[in-house]
């Protein structure tokens, strides 16, 4: 039996009306979202937001927006990958709930516009995400961040990203991250799972949409094996930060998301798990519909960060 909250059937009914994004190409797709109304949600005031942006390979730039809460400082840094199957999506989709993890875990978030698929295939994204979090590292103190204390996370395939980027951080021996945070992460590209099968139609991914983003993002079948890719296939995961990983009931995502947090655990990292009851894929980028959820989410990932001791003594 299907368990869906009442908020969750409501937002599906909307997004099942969409056209199959699996069949068309990805500019009519952003070209179709791009008209789409934003619903209007209510934003939370920040000490500060602010728009930069960081040098990436081949001489280009992306976007980041920092978002820095009211107080003193120096305050724990939080990059967050948005999700969007690799191909569409940015900061925008996400400004509302980085706003919420902002202010509730008095941390200066930076969201990151990472270069998008087709045009920029594997590895492009997961270089542009480890790019920030050396441009953080870097740079953080500058507005009033204590690269001391790090955190990673992201939703969907920006939770793919965040925890690529822990794997990256520690082969090349870069910036020490703290904790990562990970939303209904895709962590094993063959889409396999019981999960794909039983929520492989309208419930807010389907399989053949999620075929579709990983066939415009990688460059090849074997890029499926690539640990940078799919994180679950990966032979070690020793030395990794602390995770959290939320996953949603009714995802095809729910049991690769699931799978790496065992996977973590029998390799010596400390995990938090949980799975929203009666929530869709997407559910944190959709502050208009699911507000409560997100806030609960919220307040889960802080209570996980005070205990990966990220937030201790922030406010001296």
């Amino acid at each position: 039996m299907v368990n869906l909250d009442p908020q969750a059937e409501k937002y599906l009914q909307a997004f099942n009306q969409m056209p199959p994004i699996h069949k068309m190409d990805p500019k009519t797709v952003r070209d179709l979202l791009s008209k789409a109304p934003r619903p209007a949600v209510k934003l939370e005031p920040l000490l500060k937001v602010e728009d930069l942006m960081l040098p990436v390979s081949h001489d280009e730039e992306i976007k980041c927006r920092v978002y820095i809460p009211e107080g003193q400082g120096p305050f724990p840094l939080f990059l967050y990958y948005h999700g969007g199957g690799w191909v569409l999506g940015d900061i925008e989709s996400t400004d509302a709930s980085c706003r919420m993890i902002a202010n509730r875990t008095d941390s200066i978030v930076v969201s990151v516009n990472y270069r998008l698929a087709p045009e920029y295939k594997f590895p492009t994204a997961v270089e542009d995400a480890y790019a920030a979090l050396e441009w953080v590292y870097e740079k953080g103190s500058s507005f009033n961040g204590d690269v001391s204390r790090l955190a990673v996370g992201g939703d969907s395939v920006g939770g793919n990203l965040a925890t690529v980027v822990t794997m990256m951080a520690r082969d090349r021996k870069g910036p020490d991250i703290t904790a990562q945070v990970l939303l209904y992460p895709p962590t094993n590209l063959e889409c396999n799972t019981e999960s794909h099968q039983t929520f492989a139609k309208g419930f807010g991914l389907d399989r053949e949409q999620l075929i579709w983003f990983r066939d415009h993002y990688l460059r090849n079948e074997e890029d499926r094996c690539n640990e940078y890719a799919s994180p679950l296939v990966a032979e070690d995961l020793s030395g990794l930060p602390q995770a959290l990983v939320i996953t949603a009931e009714n995802d095809v995502l729910r049991d690769e998301g699931r799978a790496y947090a065992d996977r973590l655990k029998k390799f010596g990292v400390q995990v938090e798990y949980a799975c929203e009851p009666g929530m869709v894929h997407g559910f944190f980028g959709h502050m208009a519909i699911f507000s409560e959820n997100i806030e609960s989410t919220v307040k889960r990932i802080d209570k996980f960060l005070n205990r990966a001791k990220y937030k201790i003594d922030c406010m001296k």
